[in-house]
Parts: structure tokens; C-alpha cells; sequence
């Protein structure tokens, strides 16, 4: 009788250990990635309006090819994409008189004004990358009156669906980049921080219209608690946190 019950115990720890330790893995944080802006109008391989430096084809190529190793390890993706109505504004030609880049007072903000661009159901607002890599699509900036830099919510505090869709999904850890590092980047990374979520900035999947606003945005997701990984490594992905 006494072996029968050390083999009894015996059997409960196993049991534990492999149907407790499978069920703890499956509790393991959920990770989604957030792809920012990969638009025509940003860059230079479509000599876009709004052209970011580094945009070529090969940036491109590798921003895809990266996006699906990270589909390919079971990562949901999700796209933010701009899609401003032609009257935004946040486009000089809305504001006689103003040129490209000049700063203006809009809603009690400094509003930078920009040359149009991602303007509905143009080719310039369409994702270069295959949309088959995406879970989902995440509209911005179709406010007139508002600019939206972040995937979350645009500059009047208008939420996107971009939280609802992560939570639905249980997410707790996101992965950005994008164009631009200082710019779209950044908000969408400092705001998924702010909504509770662990964040990791690839440096080197975005870039950024300056380098020193560029150093400056990932100084300030650092200092928020963000992971800035120069590189795509999923291994890091999975244990950062």
C-alpha cells in the first residue's frame, strides 16, 4: 500500500508538472505587433509628398520581410494607416498664405502644417506591404480638424479602435515600428505605454525625418520604460519584460 501511494503521488506531480506547466505557457504575456504608417506618400521608393529620409526599396523589402518572421512565429499584426480627408487641417494649402512646414495655432496646439498627403482612396495613402500580414487595419487622422500621430487616439483625444482590438485579442505587449521614429513612432509607442502595455521600438525596422527629434523620441520612449532593440531578435521580443 505504501508504494501504491508514492506511485500515486508520483503520478499527481507529473501530471502537474506537464498539464500545470503547459497551461502556465499558454498563460504566457500575449504579444501583437503594431506596423506604423508603411504608406506611399512617406516614402521615397513612391516620391512621396511627405518623403521620409531612408524610405528606398530596400527599407521596404526589409520592413516586409521582418514583419513576416513575426507573423511567422504566431504574432498578430496590425497596421496603422493615415487617411486624411483632402479639407485636413493640417495641410498648408488649407491655410492661404502658409507654406509647407509652417506652425501655426490649431485647437491650442502648435500645428505643424504639412504638404497633403495619405489622402482618402489615394494611392499615395496606400500600405506598401502585403495586406495579407495583418490582423487588422487601423484608420487615422479622418478628422479635418485634428492631426493623429498615434495609432491609439488622435491630437482632440479621439480613440481608434487600436486598444479595443489589442484587448479583444488579450495583448499585453506590443512591438512598434514605422515610419516616423519621430513622429508616428513615437506617439503610437509612448500612447501604448500609457494604456498599460509593455512596448518594444525596433530602431532599426523605422526612421525618422531628423536625427536629433529622432534621438530625442527614443530617449523619451527609454525613459518611459520602453524597449528600444536596434534589431529585429524575436528571442528578445519574448523575454524582454
Amino acid at each position: 500500500m505504501k508504494n501504491c501511494g508514492i506511485m500515486i503521488l508520483v503520478g499527481v506531480l507529473f501530471f502537474t508538472l506537464v498539464f500545470g506547466g503547459s497551461a502556465m505557457a499558454k498563460e504566457s504575456v500575449k504579444i501583437g505587433v503594431i506596423v506604423v504608417d508603411i504608406q506611399g506618400d512617406f516614402t521615397k521608393l513612391k516620391n512621396g509628398s511627405l518623403a521620409v529620409e531612408g524610405t528606398d526599396e530596400a527599407y521596404i523589402k526589409a520592413v516586409e520581410e521582418n514583419t513576416r518572421k513575426l507573423k511567422a512565429a504566431g504574432f498578430p499584426i496590425y497596421a496603422t494607416q493615415d487617411w486624411h480627408p483632402a479639407n485636413h487641417a493640417s495641410f498648408f494649402t488649407n491655410h492661404p498664405g502658409k507654406k509647407a512646414f509652417d506652425v501655426i495655432k490649431l485647437n491650442n496646439r502648435d500645428q505643424v502644417l504639412w504638404p497633403p498627403h495619405c489622402v482618402q482612396k489615394t494611392p499615395g495613402a496606400a500600405i506598401l506591404l502585403d495586406k495579407k500580414l495583418f490582423k487588422a487595419v487601423v484608420k487615422k487622422g479622418m478628422d479635418s480638424q485634428y492631426d493623429s500621430y498615434s495609432g491609439f487616439q488622435d491630437d482632440g483625444g479621439k480613440k481608434t479602435e487600436m486598444d479595443k482590438l489589442l484587448k479583444k485579442n488579450k495583448i499585453k505587449k506590443v512591438v512598434v515600428y514605422g515610419i516616423a521614429t519621430d513622429y508616428c513612432v513615437r506617439a503610437t509607442a509612448l500612447d501604448a505605454a500609457a494604456a498599460g502595455y509593455k512596448v518594444i521600438m525596433i530602431k532599426n525596422l523605422s526612421r525618422g525625418v531628423a536625427p536629433d527629434t529622432s534621438q530625442k523620441a527614443l530617449d523619451e520612449m527609454k525613459a518611459k520604460g520602453i524597449v528600444v532593440l536596434d534589431d529585429l531578435d524575436i528571442e528578445k521580443i519574448k523575454t524582454s519584460y
